[in-house]
């Protein structure tokens, strides 16, 4: 109550909470005919199953609670056991239960009221009626304890309260109300003897026990009926709330007993129609609901959030004539665009309204409706039924709005004097309904989309018509992402298409919605668009893959989404529904493979989040999502147009053909030191992947008389380049060859010519392995390398052997024509790239 924030949320039931009480340790709900309590604010303990009926009435009561149903069913419970402690069951149509209560110091006594208008005082340990009060023959709404012992306050349907003694069965005093029945009652405990009754049109009055009148009333409290009330004990304050979606602290300061407003908590009392991000730092969402009102709220706290008003034409007179008969409000903001640029100095947001031709601004750090009232000179005098503002965007500057309406005029105002600054068109800048206007970030170019398809770019300032596109189908609306200057418009025939405002073409076009789409979004990067549609998805289109990349159903159709401007939350409202929902990015804090979704991918139905999500299912998600990353595996040669390279480093062939200026380089200046002792480590195969000399080896080498069988003796790499001849198999001798380091390559190429032991037809068996490596196009840069050191080495023997000439004049057309394609595509991704740095700075 001292902040009115929220200390704690529980965690979800399956439906809608129907009723609610509380007792010291443990708070009880309840939906359809099944009891919960909560322990600790969180998790429910028990569970209490038993009524054939909904529940509507609960009386927490000391180890037991107990619970009403409309079927008139009476159950006491054990709190702890969970089981049935008695259940009484009253014929509904002499005493159907209307009302409960526990007279203090009433031991096991319970007090219930009825339809009927009769009283009946039971005793739950024994299940005896103890007394029957006749009661004032009109249904009872509600009882209370009155602050003094045997006292109780009785509401009455027809707005009667009675104060009355149930010792006694005497009636101390007498008070009606004109509001219709009592919703709730509740006593001051801080010395001043004033009992406060609320009614269900809002009005609370207060009345003066000691002098039994009515004291004061305070109207329109809210704007529905008062559903509870309650003084803080020993303090001068009350608690209300109702249906309007809000809860306020009254204090008693004032003179005549009055209250006023300490504290506030609300939200939209109507569903929100639009939300939008107010700022750049991702902290304020602007919303506007069906109740006219526009709301700020905070996305870090609650104590933040602000109610900007109702619009209204003339504020005095709505003022002096109170919610109920105001007929001066304006009906709800159908679309509205804010910004933060010039806020401080004068009004930041532009506002349409439903049906209404005049534009109104707002003050967001006044949080109040602005001075200006936006709409064309010819219109000033009398006001036209059927024209009406439809589309409204703010300059970033905050200084120029621009308003469209549904006759296709384009008017240009002034922000601080609402100076009319100019139309586009002669008369009007489109045939049809205007149905989107956008002004990009530097105030160069207006876009406009018509009802009719066309959309129009106008230069800002001097209203010139630029350039004019027609459209696949009639547009329902424009959004344009600014700093990249892309435009996103949605169509009456549920497709989207994104168009760059530099080229002025159509890049993507998605079609996969099967509703008509109430609104998009572009992530601040504006690499994604997220689109809601009546078909109660929420997909999302990956810009540069032109891919969707996720889909989720919700059970009610969202009609508003926004994406903050940091990136890390969407916001969203749904139909006929008072909350906003945020849904936070998972990609920023882990990852997540944004792969296109197959074409029959099915959506699955996402619960809204609650203030605390139920854990299993995300959690669940992320598992599949990691185990598909972890099954991928990248494959060999994605395409086979597409030329590979191998994942070697530079360092085993970049350096293949100028080996012997790095020997010449590397040579030692003086012979190697025999060392004095024998080694400590034992002695390795040189290579790259050290291995141990077996002792046989050493022996063999230890021995001072020359083997000639071992210099003879052929390599891996000779052995299965001999077997590739008739095999055509050359992956093996090529995996050989990848494994070995630069000065070892040398020494296997060396090797194949007939002066180093080789033979002619190795030498083509060698050459047919390159001419693989080309026609399979991978390892591309490792076949190069290879060649170009084979030719060095052997450039004498390839030029007298016929055979081998005519294997080399093959590779050689081969290489020119993939390196041709391959250089011209080179080329031209160089020239896009230069022309992309130099044009468009």
């Amino acid at each position: 109550v001292n902040k009115l924030g929220i200390v704690a949320v529980s965690n979800a039931l399956p439906q809608d909470i129907t009723c609610l009480a509380a007792d010291r340790m443990l708070i009880f709900a309840s939906y359809d005919n099944i009891l919960h309590a909560f322990a600790r604010n969180k998790e429910v303990v028990h569970t209490y199953e038993g009524h054939k009926a909904r529940i509507h009435l609960l009386q927490p009561f000391g180890d037991h609670v107990i619970s009403v149903d409309v079927d008139n069913v009476l159950i006491v419970w054990d709190v702890q056991s969970e089981e049935q402690y008695l259940q009484v069951d009253f014929d509904k149509a002499t005493f159907a239960v209307s009302a409960v209560l526990h007279p203090s110091t009433y031991l096991n006594k319970i007090l219930l009221g009825s339809e009927q208008g009769s009283l009946q005082l039971w005793n739950i340990r024994s299940n005896k009626l103890l007394y029957s009060f006749p009661g004032w023959h009109l249904a009872v709404t509600t009882l209370e304890q009155a602050p003094a012992v045997d006292v109780v306050a009785v509401g009455l349907v027809s707005g009667h309260i009675i104060v009355h003694n149930i010792k006694f069965d005497e009636t101390l005093m007498k008070f009606q109300q004109d509001w219709g029945p009592i919703t709730a009652i509740s006593f001051r405990t801080d010395g001043h003897p004033v009992m406060a009754a609320g009614s269900p049109v809002g009005h609370i009055a207060l009345w003066d026990l000691e002098e039994k009148k009515l004291m004061c009333q305070m109207q329109d409290a809210h704007s529905t009926a008062i559903a509870g009330m309650s003084f803080v004990p020993g303090e001068p304050l009350l608690i209300t709330n109702g249906a309007d979606n809000a809860i306020r602290v009254w204090i008693f300061d004032g003179p005549g007993g009055t209250g006023r407003v300490l504290r506030s908590r609300m939200g939209h009392s109507a569903p929100p129609t639009k939300v939008r991000y107010h700022g750049q730092n991702g902290e304020q969402i602007l919303s506007a609901g069906h109740d006219g009102t526009l709301q700020s709220f905070s996305t870090v706290h609650e104590k933040f959030n602000k109610s900007l008003g109702r619009g209204s034409i003339n504020k005095k007179k709505s003022k002096k004539k109170g919610l109920k008969l105001d007929t001066m409000a304006l009906p709800p903001i159908t679309v509205f665009a804010s910004e933060v640029a010039h806020q401080s100095d004068w009004d930041s947001i532009v506002a349409c309204h439903q049906g209404y031709i005049t534009c109104t601004t707002w003050n967001y750090q006044k949080t109040c409706m602005g001075a200006h009232k936006l709409r064309p000179e010819e219109f000033s005098k009398h006001k036209p039924i059927d024209v009406y503002a439809t589309a409204v965007d703010i300059t970033s500057c905050g200084n120029f709005a621009v308003i469209g309406l549904s006759t296709g005029q384009v008017d240009v105002y002034n922000m601080q004097s609402g100076i009319h600054r100019g139309r586009y068109g002669k008369e009007r800048a489109h045939e049809g309904a205007i149905r989107g206007v956008a002004v990009d970030g530097l105030n160069q170019l207006t876009i406009t989309a018509g009802s009719e398809g066309l959309i129009k770019f106008w230069k800002f300032k001097t209203k010139e018509l630029v350039y004019s596109t027609e459209l696949s189908s009639s547009p329902s609306g424009i959004l344009l992402h600014r700093d990249c200057g892309i435009l996103g418009i949605a169509f009456d025939d549920f497709s989207i298409s994104v168009l760059d405002i530099e080229t002025r073409k159509t890049v993507r076009t998605f079609a996969g919605h099967h509703g008509r789409i109430n609104d998009m979004t572009f992530s601040p990067d504006g690499r994604w668009l997220i689109t809601s549609s009546m078909d109660c998805t929420i997909k999302t289109w990956d810009l540069p893959s032109g891919c969707l990349i996720d889909c989720f159903l919700v059970d009610s159709a969202a009609v508003s989404l926004t994406m903050s401007p940091t990136g890390d939350f969407l916001a969203s409202t749904h139909v006929d529904d008072l909350g906003i929902y945020l849904w936070s990015n998972r990609s920023l804090y882990s990852l997540v493979s944004l792969r296109p979704l197959p074409a029959d991918y099915e959506p699955s139905m996402v619960t809204r989040p609650s203030t605390c999500p139920v854990q299993d299912v995300t959690v669940a998600g992320e598992e599949e999502t990691g185990d598909e990353m972890i099954e991928y595996v990248s494959p060999e040669q994605l395409g086979e147009q597409l030329v590979t390279l191998s994942s070697l480093p530079e360092s085993r062939w970049k350096n293949l053909l100028s080996l012997d200026v790095i020997k010449l380089k590397n040579k030692p200046r003086e012979p190697p030191k025999v060392p004095k002792s024998a080694p400590f480590f034992i002695p390795t195969v040189p290579g790259l992947i050290p291995r141990y000399i077996a002792p046989e080896e050493e022996n063999d080498t230890q021995s001072k008389i020359v083997n000639l069988g071992v210099l003879a003796q052929k390599s891996d790499f000779y052995i299965h380049l001999e077997e590739a001849l008739s095999t055509n198999e050359y992956t093996t001798p090529l995996n050989l060859l990848k494994s070995l380091g630069p000065s070892n390559i040398e020494i296997e190429l060396r090797g194949l010519a007939p002066e180093g032991g080789g033979s002619m037809e190795v030498m083509l068996s060698f050459l047919r392995m390159i001419g693989m490596m080309l026609n399979k196009k991978y390892n591309f840069e490792l076949a190069q390398a290879y060649l170009a050191l084979f030719l060095k080495l052997h450039l004498k023997i390839l030029s007298s052997e016929p055979k081998l000439l005519e294997e080399v004049s093959r590779l050689s057309t081969q290489l020119e024509e993939t390196w041709i394609h391959l250089q011209s595509l080179f080329n031209q991704s160089l020239c896009v790239l230069t022309y992309m740095k130099s044009a468009l700075l």
